[in-house]
């Protein structure tokens, strides 16, 4: 078995276990149970098409495809960046009462004004 045979049958097992990975993430987008799980989903979703761009990339000896797979996660990155910050400020509906860790969120999303900044001042002076 030649080295170029060996990455042959080595793609295609990626390829093979990429496409399960795919399937199950999509399982998983598609029921939930919660949007945290299916934004982590979606994240995965970008990872295993990395992985694919990757592997075809390695298949075909074509070197743009690297450039795609960084910007690709690159623009996931960002996306997951974008749905934990809608999760934490807008994310709940309006029949959700208020929950243990409401204080923590909004003082983590909500920056202080100037007003606030010369509260907080006043207060170690006393």
């Amino acid at each position: 078995m030649g080295a170029a045979e060996f990455l042959d049958w080595s793609v295609q097992i990626a390829l093979v276990i990429l496409s399960l990975a795919f399937l199950g993430t999509v399982f998983k987008v598609i029921r939930g149970p919660t949007l945290p799980d299916r934004i982590l989903a979606l994240d995965m979703l970008v990872a295993t098409a990395i992985g694919f761009i990757a592997a075809i990339g390695i298949k075909t000896g074509f070197t743009l495809y690297v450039d795609i797979a960084i910007t690709l996660g690159l623009v996931g990155f960002l996306a997951t960046v974008a749905f934990a910050r809608f999760v934490l400020t807008r994310g709940r509906s309006e029949n959700d009462g208020p929950s243990e860790d409401d204080d923590m969120t909004q003082d983590a999303v909500i920056m202080p004004d100037a007003a606030q900044f010369s509260e907080i001042g006043e207060a170690k002076k006393k």
